[in-house]
């Protein structure tokens, strides 16, 4: 059920611009003269929530040192872009296991700290940006929270429930206990917490968190980036049905559940095939085990890792998105920024029916299947693919939805979060 007294709920008060491609204004929030630093344990700018929060307090007027890891190793480990200064540590993520996990989290959050203490006898920080995971990383920002700096934690999130579904871990499992008392102490730790949706917000209350300490803010995409009109039209053939899905290939988001979905209906699809993206994983090779058993190799296409703009064009150029994800105690309350992303481009899509999807859209208003179900995800495809018109219907009206949570809206509030803040500091 919808809850109008929510962040980010739908409400007649957030009115979309005229047309969500419009190149965002300036924010009326004047940050000039103040200090930030960010933390992230992911690379920059390659993840999408740190990218457009760290952008929003730089156009704020913020000066910013953004510490961050260098997967690859192919980035300057300094970079200076405008008031934004980039510092990155060459970093080899390995996730077979969760002492690797606790391993590598452990040497970035001893380095996080030795670094902000560093520029601590230097500078005083006004504000710490936070990016979990890990949610420990917050008490890397000691040394300036002890200088007076605001601590931000963005809990992208839940982490035991992440931790539950990739590693099936039972909710009284030792580690899984462990991590809801970090999380309870990192968040106490924390001035300002954000978290992106309604399900994951009522969750950390229920564990403890302060109403008035936490705010949504939204995995919204840039608009300039999805955005339908700016690109080259695109004549979709009667013969051809594409679908499209993105993000990290594991087991959680379910794509051999769509291919062997996919297998139940070809012969009434002329012209199927889906093309898929993302880092590449052990799981692209499960994937195609399951396409070749199933015999639709040839109509499952991998095309590995694409930036968004990339992404955009091949939404465009695709008849429908496909969200698979397996039912878990973490995708039940995810709210994945891919529906955003399809219906941005005017794209139908179809989602699990989970309850963090479920806060944002009525039934009427995007296109679900039962979690797990392949029989009911094959007969939403085949549905598609014969009701053109009410699946543009559905599209219709699940862009409503879109253009309430649109990014300008979202970093505007942001913004205004942080001054509130900093007033009460």
């Amino acid at each position: 059920m919808k809850s109008a007294s929510l962040d980010n709920v739908k409400d007649s008060s957030r009115s979309a611009p005229t047309s969500e491609c419009d190149r965002q204004k300036p924010s009326q929030t004047d940050f000039g003269g103040k200090r930030a630093a960010i933390l992230l344990f992911s690379d920059y700018p390659d993840d999408p929530r740190p990218y457009r929060s760290t952008a929003a307090m730089v156009d704020a007027g913020m000066e910013v040192d953004l510490y961050c890891v260098d997967e690859a190793g192919t980035k300057e480990p300094f970079e200076k872009i405008g008031n934004l200064s980039i510092y990155r540590i060459a970093t080899k993520r390995d996730r077979s296991s969760k002492f690797a996990y606790l391993w590598q989290y452990s040497r970035f959050i001893l380095s996080a700290f030795l670094f902000l203490a560093r520029r601590s006898l230097r500078i005083r920080y006004d504000f710490v940006h936070v990016h979990t995971m890990p949610d420990m990383l917050v008490f890397s920002a000691l040394i300036p929270k002890l200088r007076g700096a605001r601590i931000i934690l963005d809990l992208h999130d839940p982490m035991p429930e992440l931790m539950m579904s990739i590693y099936d871990l039972s909710g009284n499992h030792l580690v899984v206990k462990l991590l809801r008392f970090l999380e309870r102490r990192s968040i106490r730790f924390a001035n300002v917490i954000v978290t992106p949706n309604i399900t994951f917000r009522n969750l950390f209350i229920s564990r403890g968190c302060p109403p008035e300490k936490i705010k949504i803010l939204m995995n919204s995409p840039e608009p300039e980036v999805f955005c339908p009109a700016r690109m080259t039209a695109t004549t979709h053939s009667s013969s051809s049905f594409q679908l499209i899905h993105h993000g990290s290939i594991v087991h959680r988001h379910g794509i051999d559940l769509l291919v062997e979905a996919m297998a139940l209906v070809r012969d009434k699809i002329p012209g199927l095939h889906l093309i898929y993206y993302g880092p590449e994983t052990p799981f692209v090779e499960t994937i195609t085990k399951v396409a070749r058993k199933n015999k639709i190799d040839d109509i499952v296409e991998y095309r590995g890792m694409a930036y968004q703009k990339e992404i955009a064009e091949a939404i465009h150029d695709s008849d429908l998105g496909i969200i698979p994800n397996r039912h878990s105690p973490f995708t039940s309350l995810n709210f994945p920024t891919r529906i955003f992303e399809y219906l941005a481009m005017n794209r139908p899509v179809i989602a699990p029916a989970t309850t963090g999807i479920k806060d944002y859209f009525k039934d009427d208003e995007l296109v679900m299947f039962k979690p797990d179900d392949i029989q009911d995800l094959a007969k939403k495809i085949l549905w598609v693919y014969e009701n053109r018109a009410a699946a543009a219907a559905f599209v219709e009206r699940g862009r409503k939805v879109y253009l309430q949570n649109l990014w300008l809206d979202e970093k505007r509030r942001f913004l205004e979060y942080l001054a509130a803040n900093t007033a009460t500091a």
